[in-house]
């Protein structure tokens, strides 16, 4: 048996450096966002925020999916009027959506929420938007700036012919840091969404050489499920991988649990934050002599509920199967009528095939154990 010192799951390349540290610490209640934190999930409440009783078990589904803070929609002050109860009950950071009326900001903050998102330009004169800087700055409130491909000022559609450009989507987040910052509030995201994939990669790497702030990632109005989730996927995890990015969220035409499943396995995908086991299969092919669909879905049913972040792989191929194996912290490999069992790149077992599930399921349950045990 090998050193209990290799049991440890193998930490990924941002795992193992961490996330930019020189990118501006915001503090988010608990949770800080970008200084080289772990990259923070988030979503938003599809529900009238009125409706208290929605709200709050919407917004407990999303935490028990993974959710690390939660947007909730503030129109008027009857949604503000909730906010306290919202924000005593969720057990994560509330972010208030603002949009035109600087009021509904103040109520928010004053109601105790951890952050909240609006457009400085989109709130009024300049005596509005100090109003809220004074209120956010005295309750240590940071401040989410949104610009959206949808919502561009009038002026830099003109000066681009009405196209939207990433110079465009910069330039607008720029004009709404300055006025924050001219208040001297520097406690602050920012987030350029664009429906167009390159478009929103684009105008994320050009803000991100340009300052420090901390970038909230997404694609807006990505879609359906399917399609919107690998929209998402491509957006967000290219510049994820590019070290840009300290939260996220995957927009989509669905319920909003399903958009934290999808956020999770970007993370997960591009080695930013793993909170579960990671299956790797061969895919199927004219050489695998084992039934690998059903071998790997019996393995993820083994895997519910473990939340080590081990990787985990499924092999059907005799040829390259060894070797694929190689790299994970436990493997199976499957061939004509038996199979072999491997820990760290060295097989351990070799089992007849109707063997090979329980051997594997055996020798999981030992690497769970040795890893409760270190730590």
């Amino acid at each position: 048996m090998q050193e209990k010192h290799q049991n440890k799951p193998r930490p990924t390349e941002r795992e193992r450096f961490g996330a930019d540290p020189a990118v501006r610490a915001v503090k988010v209640g608990s949770l800080t966002i970008g200084g080289g934190a772990p990259v923070i999930v988030q979503s938003m409440c599809s529900t009238d925020t009125r409706d208290l009783h929605a709200t709050l078990a919407q917004t407990l589904r999303l935490v028990q999916a993974g959710c690390e803070m939660v947007r909730v929609a503030v129109p008027d002050e009857k949604a503000s009027a909730v906010l306290p109860d919202i924000v005593r009950e969720a057990g994560v950071p509330i972010v208030a959506d603002i949009h035109f009326h600087y009021q509904r900001a103040l109520e928010a903050i004053a109601a105790g929420v951890d952050k909240v998102r609006i457009n400085p330009g989109n709130i009024g004169s300049r005596d509005r938007v100090k109003a809220v800087v004074d209120a956010a700055g005295a309750a240590g409130v940071p401040i989410r700036i949104g610009v959206n491909s949808g919502s561009l000022p009038e002026d830099i559609l003109e000066r681009d012919n009405y196209r939207v450009t990433p110079e465009g989507m910069v330039d607008a987040a720029s004009r709404e840091v300055e006025a924050l910052e001219r208040e001297g509030f520097r406690d602050i995201v920012v987030s350029m969404k664009a429906s167009d994939v390159m478009t929103m990669v684009e105008c994320n790497r050009l803000f991100r050489s340009k300052c420090d702030i901390p970038l909230h990632l997404g694609v807006t109005e990505a879609g359906l499920t399917g399609y919107g989730s690998i929209k998402s996927a491509i957006g967000i995890g290219t510049l994820l991988l590019d070290r840009i990015g300290e939260t996220i969220r995957v927009s989509l035409t669905a319920e909003p649990e399903e958009e934290i499943q999808a956020a999770w396995w970007i993370l997960e995908a591009t080695g930013v934050r793993r909170r579960s086991p990671e299956l790797v299969s061969c895919p199927t092919c004219g050489r695998v002599e084992i039934d690998m669909i059903k071998l790997s879905m019996d393995v993820m049913k083994m895997l519910e509920g473990i939340e080590i972040p081990f990787k985990i792989a499924v092999m059907g191929c005799v040829v390259n199967g060894p070797g694929e194996a190689r790299d994970a912290d436990i493997g199976l490999v499957g061939g004509k009528g038996k199979g072999l069992i491997m820990r760290r790149g060295e097989i351990i077992k070799s089992v007849p095939e109707t063997e090979l599930l329980s051997a594997f399921k055996a020798e999981l349950e030992t690497l769970c154990k040795d890893y409760k045990q270190e730590d």
